[in-house]
């Protein structure tokens, strides 16, 4: 049983096992290019700054001694903390070069900001990211050094008990909040190793099809041997396929990353997508970073896309115009029961598809919770006929337009933070308008458009809909099926960046 419970902690990236519990390494596509939502032409890359929201990425300390953890800030500066080195940002990419956060002292190993854009957020490792010295405290995962700190806590949050004055980190999620809440992936099976897509698409080929496939990615890829994004589009897309095949968990090991896509087609059901990084995919508008879609053979149903980083940029490449890069996650042709938690989503052009086109309005549903969706410029998603349920996002910085609800459509957006946004929730560029209820944003009428910097901007597409009233445009018609709580929208401003993504750990927020 000791030995169970440790394959089982190994897995979830809970546990540093080396390869106990894991078995040796072993060792296509669609494209939705729909014309709609292009967007200015951009030059250069998306500029990163890697350090984000501290360095350091602490998981245990010993106390004692005052310092101040994993510095913030970017381009340098060097903290102190309860020993270890942890090591800065990273050289960024998405056009642009972001540093990290210098060096960090604070036990155990970090890695600054990630990849690409602003870097939000982005230690790789866990534990304390804002953290400002001063104090002792004791050991452990609570604690100095801890993910959660005691008084101002020595590389922990700031706050009494690490709360930050609203929030805290909280634990990993064993299974979805939302309609996708009855996927379970492989269970808890033995994870297979791999490091590359060849030897994960490998064991996909070799497994039966159900009963359960573990497998736990540990490649890396360096985006920094891509300064140039405008490199990548006429390359030959790289997708991994994952068709008629049910019961699988793909978990990226922390600090991994992929140049890669994902498939999820036909009848492939209960699929777990965790902690993987993607970013700046070749193959244009033939490479989505992971596509979800029915085809004759079947619908994908019950899915889980959680604390994943998906990025490109939002150059526009000569001769390849808004199809430089196609979507971060794309649903279409009757995919169904998704939850898309805690990912951060950053420099793109056409985010997230939902529903492949007006003739695609089979009945899909798809939450959206904890998301951040940054530097972006459409498709928050883009949703043709169906239901989703939009919870507790941030949306920052897009630029074209964002909740996009078409043909019938109906979005209960809840609980979000918007700010400096064009067009944040639409219905445009389709035969038919869908409809949105709006409950307990940030935005709570025309009168907050100013301090939010909130904007809007006509469409030449007949019909078209703006929420310029910001008032419900239909009641969400359908019971949602599953309990849940709207966090405050203040603690998502304030701690969401802390734990969406990859590299966190699955850690969760916790709102007061």
């Amino acid at each position: 049983m000791k030995k169970l419970l440790l394959g089982i902690a190994c897995f979830l990236g809970l546990a540093g096992c080396g390869n106990n519990g894991t078995s040796k390494p072993l060792g296509s596509q669609d494209a939705s290019t729909v014309g709609e939502d292009v967007a200015p032409p951009s030059t250069g890359g998306a500029q990163g700054t890697g350090g984000g929201q501290g360095t350091g990425g602490i998981v245990t300390g010993t106390g004692g001694g005052a310092g101040t953890g994993g510095v913030t800030g970017t381009g340098g500066g060097t903290g102190t903390g309860a020993g270890g080195t942890g090591t800065g940002g990273v050289k960024a990419t998405g056009g642009g070069t972001g540093t990290g956060g210098g060096k960090a002292t604070g036990g155990g190993t970090g890695t600054g900001g990630t990849i690409g854009g602003t870097g939000r957020g982005g230690v790789s490792g866990t534990g304390g990211v804002t953290g400002t010295g001063g104090g002792t405290g004791t050991g452990g995962v609570k604690g100095t050094g801890g993910v959660s700190g005691t008084g101002t806590g020595s590389g922990g949050v700031t706050g009494t008990d690490g709360t930050n004055g609203g929030w805290s980190t909280g634990a990993p999620e064993t299974k979805p909040l939302g309609y996708g809440h009855a996927t379970t992936g492989c269970g808890s099976g033995t994870a297979v190793e791999a490091s590359s897509m060849a030897a994960i698409q490998a064991a996909i080929d070799a497994y039966s099809g159900s009963g359960g496939l573990c497998i736990h990615y540990t490649g890396k890829f360096d985006f920094a041997t891509i300064p140039d994004p405008c490199t990548q589009w006429n390359l030959a897309a790289q997708i991994l396929e994952i068709k008629k095949k049910n019961d699988i968990t793909l978990l990226g090991a922390d600090g991994s990353a992929a140049n890669f896509g994902i498939h999820i087609a036909s009848s492939s059901s209960n699929i777990i997508v965790r902690n993987m990084t993607f970013g700046l995919l070749p193959g244009g508008d033939s490479a989505d970073a992971i596509s979800i879609e029915g085809m004759s053979g079947g619908v994908p149903t019950n899915l889980w896309i959680d604390h994943n980083e998906l990025f490109s940029s939002n150059v526009s490449c000569a001769g390849a115009g808004d199809s430089s890069f196609d979507g971060l996650i794309d649903m279409k042709k009757g995919a169904d029961n998704v939850t898309v938690s805690y990912n951060y989503l950053h420099d793109h052009e056409k985010v997230s598809l939902n529903g492949f086109s007006d003739s695609d309005t089979a009945v899909r549903h798809v939450t959206f919770h904890h998301n951040i969706w940054e530097n972006v410029r459409s498709r928050t998603p883009l949703q043709r006929g169906g239901y989703s349920h939009l919870l507790n996002n941030h949306f920052n910085q897009v630029d074209t337009s964002g909740a996009n609800i078409r043909m019938d459509g109906y979005s209960l957006i809840e609980g979000n933070y918007f700010e400096n946004a064009h067009n944040p929730v639409t219905s445009r560029d389709s035969s038919a308008i869908g409809y949105w209820e709006l409950r307990n944003n940030n935005i709570g009428s025309p009168a907050d458009f100013t301090k939010f910097n909130i904007t809007w901007g006509t469409s030449s597409s007949t019909p078209t809909k703006d929420a310029t009233d910001w008032t419900t445009s239909a009641a969400y018609p359908v019971a949602l099926g599953y309990t849940y709580t709207v966090d405050p929208v203040q603690c998502l401003k304030d701690g969401l960046a802390t734990v969406a993504g990859a590299g966190k750990r699955l850690a969760t927020l916790s709102c007061k």
